[in-house]
C-alpha cells in the first residue's frame, strides 16, 4: 500500500511529519509522500522519521494554480532530488522566494478573514488561531476550528457550510501561481510536476482531453486519477484518458487527519486501497529509502 498525496501541521493536516510517518507504518503504507501546501518545511522531519521507520518517502509540495471556475492544483513529487548540491530546506532560490511570496499572500488573506468575522461581531483571536496550527501554515480549517472551540459552530464542517467555503461570508478567494511557473518551479527544485485531482477544474469531459494535452505540453508529466473525493467510474475514466494522452497515473488520499476524518490514509476513491501500481516508473528515482 503507498500513498501520494497526504498533509501535516506543516499545512493544514492534523499530524506533525514524524506523526504523519508513525501513522503511514501503522497502517501499512510502504511508500509515502508528503505534499504540504506551499510548503517543504515538513520533509526534513519526516525523511528522518522515514528513515527510523523504515519507509521509503518521497518530498512533495502541492501548489495553488491560476484556474476558473474551479481549482488548480499541481503536485511536485522528488524535491531537492537530482539538485547538485543538497538543500536542507528543500527549496532551491526558484521555489523558496515562490513560496515567500505565497505565504506572505496566504498572511494578508488570514488577515482579510479575521477582518471579515470580526465585522460580524466574532471576537476573533488571530493569535490563537495561529497556535492551533501549531506553527504550520494558518489557512481556513485553523479558522475552522477557532469557531468551533469559540462555541460559534458544532463542528469544523458546520463551519465551512455556513461561514468558510466558497461563496460564504468569511471566504476570501487565495491568490494563485500560473501553471508554468509552478512547473518551472518544481523542475527547478529537482521534481516532477504532476495534476492532482483533475476533477476539480470543473470542465466538461468533452473539454478535458484537450486541456490535459496543454498541460502535458506545457510540462505536466501525470494526473492524480485516482481521489476520495471522485468516483471509481470517473477514476476509470481518468485513468484511460491519462494513458491515451501519454501522462503517467497517480492515486492518493489527500489525508489530513482529523482536519477531513473522511479521508483514510492509504485509502482513495470507493475506500479502495492504493497499491503499487499507482506508483509510476517516474517517480521510483524521487523515492529515499531507508539506509
Amino acid at each position: 500500500m503507498i500513498d501520494l498525496h497526504t498533509h501535516s501541521t506543516a499545512s493544514d493536516g492534523s499530524y506533525s511529519p514524524e506523526g504523519l510517518v508513525a501513522h503511514a507504518v501503522a497502517e501499512g503504507v510502504s511508500v509515502l509522500a508528503l505534499t504540504d501546501h506551499d510548503s517543504v518545511s515538513g520533509n526534513a522531519a519526516a525523511i528522518r522519521a522515514a528513515r527510523d521507520a523504515g519507509l521509503g518517502f518521497i518530498p512533495g509540495i502541492e501548489l495553488d494554480i491560476e484556474w476558473k471556475p474551479g481549482e488548480c492544483h499541481l503536485l511536485g513529487y522528488g524535491i531537492g532530488s537530482g539538485l547538485s548540491a543538497p538543500h536542507a530546506s528543500f527549496a532551491p532560490p526558484a521555489l523558496a522566494e515562490l513560496l515567500v511570496r505565497l505565504n506572505e499572500d496566504r498572511r494578508n488573506r488570514n488577515l482579510e478573514i479575521a477582518s471579515k468575522m470580526r465585522e460580524s461581531g466574532i471576537d476573533i483571536d488571530l493569535e490563537r488561531v495561529e497556535a492551533i496550527a501549531a506553527g504550520g501554515t494558518v489557512g481556513r480549517p485553523h479558522f475552522a476550528q477557532f469557531l468551533v472551540e469559540t462555541k460559534v459552530v458544532k463542528n469544523r464542517q458546520q463551519a465551512f457550510d455556513r461561514y468558510l467555503a466558497k461563496d460564504r461570508p468569511f471566504f476570501i478567494d487565495r491568490k494563485s501561481i500560473p501553471l508554468d511557473e509552478g512547473v518551472a518551479a518544481v523542475r527547478a527544485a529537482g521534481g516532477i510536476p504532476v495534476l492532482a485531482h483533475p476533477l476539480s477544474l470543473y470542465v466538461s469531459w468533452g473539454h478535458l482531453s484537450d486541456i490535459l494535452a496543454n498541460f502535458r505540453d506545457r510540462g505536466v508529466a501525470g494526473i492524480e486519477a485516482w481521489h476520495p473525493a471522485a468516483r471509481i467510474v470517473d477514476c476509470e475514466r481518468l485513468e484511460a484518458l491519462a494513458r491515451e494522452l501519454g501522462l503517467f497515473v497517480t492515486a492518493g488520499s489527500d489525508f489530513h487527519g482529523a482536519a477531513r476524518p473522511d479521508r483514510k490514509i492509504g485509502k482513495t476513491a470507493g475506500r479502495r486501497v492504493i497499491d503499487d501500481r499507482y506508483l509510476p516508473e517516474a517517480l521510483l528515482p524521487c523515492i529515499i529509502r531507508p539506509t
